[in-house]
């Protein structure tokens, strides 16, 4: 008793997953082209600020590290300096 039922094919509309194919890929190429003009447009906008500073960017980040640099130093000096009267008043 070995019942076999034919297979049945699927019957696709060529025409259909061809124009949903093309429209993707146009969509596609719109999107992209739209990124790129979005870019262009941020990176321009970019160089005209930073051409527009006053300090240039890598003399803002000189003048910072050394900024650090000194806060570091005073952070330093500060704390030793409270230790040794810690343990200066701690030794008396």
């Amino acid at each position: 008793m070995n019942h076999h039922q034919p297979l049945q094919s699927i019957d696709i509309d060529t025409r259909l997953v061809t124009t949903g194919a093309v429209l993707t890929a146009a969509g596609a190429v719109v999107a992209c082209t739209g990124m790129v003009i979005a870019a262009v447009a941020v990176f321009a906008a970019g160089r005209r600020m930073i051409r527009d500073m006053d300090v240039p960017p890598a003399q803002q980040a000189a003048m910072k590290w050394q900024q650090a640099k000194e806060a570091s130093r005073a952070g330093i000096q500060a704390w030793q300096s409270a230790s040794d009267t810690r343990n200066g008043s701690l030794a008396r």
